[in-house]
């Protein structure tokens, strides 16, 4: 079972690295200028006394609230996993990135936290969360599900390393084990997002699918410490299935319910945050299969992108993406949708499903690098969003959405994260108790 599942992984690596490797000598050079680039967010623009990502760099000034030394729990789970990614890559040297992780880990022991979850906002330099709304100044545990999904990685990255890396894997795993599940569950079989020491409860966000947030399930079955048990999922996520619900749009079919979307999906990011570590290759459980869902999620985003039927200026096959983002005016959900889509692109949206749409991901990075540079590319990367119907490109970033470009590009070309994740020993079981398919599992 072991050498098949060394050879199913061997086949859809071969596959993914086959269409990097049919790129010409441009877009090779292309894709590892981007990744570069945008790891530099997480390692030159990092916040200097966490190490952590901060929540948004503005180049062009202009910082709301003067945040500059806000520091993001979920999307410094992203940047956990892009600094991985530069050691394997030799981004940065291997002893500096353990140095960087050592400040990481030290600032998440001692920053607030809340029955072990910390916060969506801290201040970089003192550890003291920043409320992200008036009561969302507690835990908030979807966010902290994706720093616990990056904990995880640093421990199977690092436990059989030098001595101080394994020091630095087993403090990573005490953190991500020490955050009681269980106790977000408010006495039901659901999870909350939030608990507040000042509001207990009064956020009252049960957490139920489809949106980003599987990931905050699975981890929550695994979890050996403050664990939860296989219902909470079924009942509260899955809502006793009627997260099913199949659409179409495109001649594609979409098999689960995208909360507050029409049939074309969600934002694309629900297609990104969980699966930065959950390979969603071959994952399948009694309500969907993920790589299907993702896949079309991803595909009929590009499709109305195409066909841009609200006839914005710049849409087309080698210009597409919507997800949540900055907007022309503030922040917004774009997706596909007379009511959704707003004419702003997000690279991250198209660059971060390069593993599901491959070619359409890379026909965008070309354009956007090679004909628009000068408007969408600094010195972290691609910008945020953008609108060549207003003519508007901020030189704006944010933490949550460069991360995954940087993860999700390194899955497609090596699935580096993903075997991480997958081979951790609490995910395996967690996904046998859900009963969960995966070549993982064989």
């Amino acid at each position: 079972m072991k050498l098949f599942r060394i050879f199913l992984f061997s086949a859809f690596s071969f596959c993914a690295m086959q269409v990097f490797a049919q790129s010409n000598p441009q877009d090779s050079a292309i894709f590892l200028e981007v990744q570069k680039a945008t790891f530099q967010y997480f390692w030159d623009g990092a916040e200097p006394n966490s190490g952590l990502a901060r929540e948004r760099i503005h180049l062009d000034g202009n910082y709301p609230q003067n945040d500059q030394q806000v520091v993001t729990s979920g999307g410094g789970g992203f940047g956990v996993m892009a600094l991985l990614i530069g050691a394997e890559r030799g981004f940065v040297p291997r002893k500096d990135v353990v140095e960087r992780l050592e400040r990481i880990i030290q600032f998440l022991e001692n920053a607030d936290r809340f029955h072990g979850a910390w916060p969506h906002w801290w201040n970089g330099e003192t550890g003291k969360v920043k409320p992200f709304s008036k009561k969302d100044d507690g835990g908030d545990l979807v966010e902290s599900s994706f720093m616990a999904q990056a904990l995880i990685c640093v421990r199977e990255y690092f436990q059989k390393g030098n001595k101080r890396e394994r020091k630095l894997a087993a403090r990573a795993d005490a953190l991500w084990k020490a955050i009681d599940f269980n106790h977000y569950r408010n006495g039901k079989n659901v999870l909350y997002w939030h608990w507040s020491p000042n509001y207990g409860w009064e956020m009252n966000f049960p957490v139920s699918g489809y949106n980003e947030c599987l990931i905050m399930y699975i981890l929550a079955v695994a979890s050996p410490t403050h664990g939860v048990p296989v219902e909470v999922y079924h009942e509260g996520w899955a809502k006793n299935g009627k997260i099913k619900k199949d659409t179409s749009a495109y001649g594609l079919s979409l098999q689960l319910t995208h909360n507050g979307a029409p049939a074309y999906g969600g934002p694309l990011f629900w297609a990104h945050y969980s699966y930065l570590g959950l390979d969603p290759r071959g994952l399948k459980d009694r309500y969907a299969d993920y790589w299907k869902e993702n896949t079309h999620q991803s595909l009929i985003n590009y499709r109305w992108c195409v066909e841009n039927k609200l006839g914005f200026k710049g849409y087309g096959p080698d210009s597409w993406g919507l997800t949540s983002s900055y907007s022309v005016k503030g922040y917004s959900g774009h997706a596909p949708g007379e009511k959704r889509d707003k004419g702003v692109i997000s690279p991250t949206a198209a660059l971060s499903s390069i593993p599901y749409t491959p070619t359409e991901s890379m026909t965008a990075m070309r354009n956007w690098y090679t004909n628009k540079k000068a408007q969408l590319f600094g010195q972290y990367g691609f910008y945020d969003a953008f609108s060549d119907t207003e003519q508007w490109y901020p030189q704006r970033y944010l933490a949550i959405d460069q991360g995954p470009i940087v993860v999700m590009m390194e899955n497609q070309r090596s699935a580096f994260i993903w075997k991480l994740f997958m081979s951790a020993p609490e995910i395996q079981t967690a996904l046998r108790k859900l009963e969960f398919q995966s070549p993982w599992l064989k």
